[in-house]
């Protein structure tokens, strides 16, 4: 589990940088790509009980309470990224969005949680936005999802599409002026990719200029 403590470490360094990268209301990645796709997987409906891993600022946990969900538990593994997303919240925010710190490859972890008073019931929605590629291990997660969720409630798990994020791709850009000084040249962008399966973890960053470079796991094997 080396790998997973390296990760936890890795986003307690990155907490406050992150923080101030994604802001209140997101970045563009957020607005153009994340939230679009969530609002045509996730019917948010009044009165809606919410589980988030891996909350970070507390950015989705605030959009599931601005949709509708009458209380959210946001859980992360970086005590720094849950002060931050405190902070992050209104006062009509703080009402509905509660905290908890937790480690997501440790079943004892969900043992606890099922033991917390929030957690009775079950949840209509449990979410974990780009997350998924972040954890070393998988498999106490989910063990514990059905232990979680409603018996008619959704999963929602968020990776980017390897066009976007493969460890280890490289990107190139193709300039091509050849069509005369008056047009605009003809711009190629390609991405390689040269292992797709059972690619090793990567070290490297979701933000450049984070102060720690990060583990991240191949998803979409």
């Amino acid at each position: 589990m080396e790998f997973h403590k390296e990760a936890l470490a890795s986003w307690e360094t990155n907490a406050s940088f992150w923080n101030e990268g994604v802001g209140r209301d997101g970045n563009k990645y957020w607005k153009s790509l994340q939230m679009p796709a969530l609002e045509r997987m996730i019917d948010v409906r009044s009165g809606s009980r919410a589980l988030e891993f891996a909350t970070g600022n507390g950015l989705v946990a605030r959009w599931l309470v601005s949709r509708g969900c009458d209380s959210v538990l946001a859980t992360d593994g970086s005590a720094g990224m849950l002060k931050h997303a405190e902070n992050r919240q209104s006062a009509d925010e703080a009402s509905k969005i509660s905290y908890r710190q937790l480690d997501v490859t440790d079943p004892v972890s969900y043992d606890e949680l099922k033991a917390d008073p929030r957690a009775t019931g079950g949840f209509d929605i449990i979410i974990i936005n780009m997350a998924i590629m972040d954890i070393a291990d998988i498999q106490p997660l989910a063990q514990a999802l059905p232990k979680l969720l409603k018996p008619d409630g959704v999963f929602v798990a968020t990776v980017l599409h390897p066009v976007f994020f493969t460890c280890g791709a490289t990107r190139s850009i193709e300039i091509d002026s050849s069509a005369g000084i008056t047009d605009k040249p003809i711009v190629t962008r390609a991405k390689v990719i040269r292992q797709y399966l059972n690619v090793p973890p990567y070290h490297g960053v979701a933000l450049y200029g984070q102060p720690a470079q990060q583990v991240s796991h191949c998803r979409h094997d």
